[in-house]
């Protein structure tokens, strides 16, 4: 009896200690963090600077025209939302999700110490934004990053052990730096060096552009064939067959040139106005892009997003952006098309002017259109109500002294982005139409084909 008591016994204490064990194991596997604060308790004010500053830089920095400008912050985005999201629950790399990505290897936080997410998060934007400006990036922006990233640091570092600043800050920059080798292999990698990617040749069809202005040389001809985030976003949402070309009175052709034609003629002063403000010329403002994300940083700063949902947001933002500049620009390149204004004073008014300047690439589709498409899809997925309606206020471009525009939702102010581009007299209404049926779709496949966190305040 003394002996099967004593065999019990051990047994016993045999597996409380396995069972223990296992536990301790199975929580550091799953949750190798535990320590950490969550990433929802940090505010995402910090973060929404940043973006601010992006902005800056991009206007500030020689190369960054629309496409180039989308994957800048595109690859930011990646960046922070790899460098917080083990501190989000329910939150999957994107390193097996996006193309190519599986290739490079994500650092990990080491188990059972403690991380500070929004530190990691200001180490991995500051050096991303320095990795992706690089060797055009102006002293003085240079200089703006690096105050940012000390001020906030200071800030962050209140009541926190040097030792966890100082492995949160390591595993940011980790982050990014491993962020930017994936970047350097997409076809865009320094592309603000030789945003024209000369030499190109144009075909000289009847159908196809030219110059319309002091720039002869059409811009990034190849970009459409850098990697995608998702392939499905090139790959499968194919920009679709334009009307048929036709000098011919009448022919659809010609109808879509006279539709631009009478727009600008008849065009109100609100129409102008709106023409104008979605204009977002690159040099002179942080480029369409850039307007886009403006507004996402303006909802996330008022509805006190915290650092997660901020971090989620530009994430899919810039995925989505990127793809849309690379399908977009895919199509205008495979199509060639001209500009309304050269076809219209060919064949309807020799004396017709646009509203807008004439950008110096192809007509279809409409970048702004599959842009907004794209991004208005982001927004409705992380802020809209139920029905899609949210209404808001648009201040963005007050900056540049326009009067800030009002949305009942996002959906709304996409086609009125894209209708500017008619206003402005720089695109066919077929540009537009089928811009926005492109940008919606990869808004749509970012949404629901990457595995995101069911529920993030």
């Amino acid at each position: 009896m003394f002996r099967f008591s004593n065999t019990f016994n051990t047994l016993f204490k045999t597996l409380i200690l396995f069972t223990a064990v296992s536990f301790f194991q199975s929580c550091s596997k799953d949750e190798p963090i535990t320590r950490s604060q969550d990433t929802e308790r940090y505010s995402s004010s910090f973060l929404v600077d940043y973006f601010d500053l992006i902005c800056t830089t991009t206007k500030n920095t020689p190369g960054f025209f629309p496409p180039q400008a989308a994957r800048a912050y595109g690859y930011i985005g990646i960046a922070n939302y790899e460098a917080v999201r083990n501190g989000i629950e329910g939150a999957q790399s994107l390193q097996s999700q996006l193309n190519g990505f599986d290739k490079y290897t994500l650092p990990t936080p080491d188990a059972g110490v403690e991380y500070n997410w929004a530190i990691s998060s200001n180490a991995a934007v500051a050096k991303m934004m320095k990795h992706m400006y690089d060797k055009n990036l102006k002293a003085a922006d240079n200089l703006n990053i690096d105050d940012m990233e000390s001020s906030n640091l200071k800030e962050l570092s209140k009541d926190v052990s040097a030792d966890i600043v100082e492995r949160s800050v390591d595993f940011g920059k980790k982050i990014a730096d491993v962020v930017y080798d994936y970047s350097k292999t997409d076809g865009g990698h320094e592309a603000y060096l030789d945003p024209f990617q000369k030499p190109y040749t144009m075909p000289t069809d009847p159908f196809c552009w030219v110059p319309t202005g002091a720039v002869t040389t059409p811009l990034s001809p190849k970009w459409g064939v850098n990697r995608p985030f998702m392939d499905i976003n090139v790959d499968k949402t194919k920009v679709p067959m334009p009307v048929q070309f036709s000098e011919i009175k009448d022919s659809e052709f010609y109808n879509q040139a006279m539709a631009t034609y009478n727009q600008v003629k008849n065009n109100t002063t609100e129409q102008v106005e709106i023409a104008k403000y979605w204009s977002d010329d690159p040099f002179a403002t942080c480029t369409p892009a850039g307007h886009t994300f403006n507004i996402l940083s303006q909802i996330l700063f008022e509805e006190k997003a915290t650092l997660a949902k901020a971090s989620l947001g530009y994430a899919r933002m810039g995925i989505a952006e990127n793809d849309a500049f690379i399908a977009c620009w895919k199509g205008k390149y495979e199509h060639l098309l001209l500009r309304p204004v050269t076809y219209i004073n060919r064949h309807i008014d020799p004396s017709w002017k646009t509203i807008l300047n004439t950008p110096p690439f192809p007509a279809y589709t409409s970048g702004h259109s599959c842009e907004m498409g794209a991004g208005s899809r982001i927004l409705s997925s992380l802020f809209a109500k139920s029905g899609g309606d949210y209404q808001f206020t648009d201040y963005s471009q007050t900056k540049y002294g326009f009067y800030a525009r009002s949305f009942s939702n996002f959906e709304v102010m996409a086609e009125e982005c894209a209708n500017s581009r008619l206003y402005g007299g720089i695109h066919f209404p077929m540009d537009n139409s089928k811009g926005l049926q492109i940008g919606r779709a990869i808004g749509d496949n970012v949404n629901k084909r990457l595995v995101w966190p069911v529920f993030v305040r």
